[in-house]
């Protein structure tokens, strides 16, 4: 489950989620709206000096949604320019909820559950949209959620 991300001082490092379930017969993820950025996402943050990707992942996935998670597995990662023009890799994981409680702060004041095609809609980056296409295309995230 090790994520492989160059770990240059000049890449903005960051790791992040997607939160699965099947509640019944459409599998849903996790969506959180940044109103800062007005902007639909996946659960993602910088590391911490000295915090591993798979760590960071779990622990912005918590502070932006109020949900403890594990870790499914590895999923991929995105690279692209963030808002202050430096290189940006984000490494992310499947991952299931194992309980928690959402309470709307002032970097994600809404999450929501939506089915795989709902969520391609309503994400604003195509990057994002394409690690849904990850999720579709695998036989090995329903076996373990």
């Amino acid at each position: 489950m090790t994520a492989e991300l160059p770990r240059s001082t000049d890449v903005v490092q960051a790791a992040g989620g997607l939160i699965v379930r099947r509640p019944e017969t459409a599998l849903e993820v996790v969506l959180v709206h940044r109103p800062a950025h007005e902007d639909w996402s996946f659960p993602k943050g910088k590391l911490e000096p000295g915090e591993t990707f798979e760590l960071a992942a779990l622990r912005e996935v918590q502070e932006e949604t109020g949900l403890a998670c594990r870790l499914v597995r590895f999923i991929g990662h995105t690279e692209y320019l963030d808002r202050k023009g430096r290189p940006k890799a984000v490494a992310y994981w499947v991952m299931a909820a194992e309980g928690g409680v959402f309470t709307p702060n002032a970097e994600v004041d809404q999450v929501r559950w939506l089915s795989l095609e709902d969520a391609g809609e309503r994400l604003t980056y195509p990057r994002d949209r394409e690690l849904l296409t990850v999720i579709l295309a695998s036989d090995q995230v329903e076996p373990l959620i």
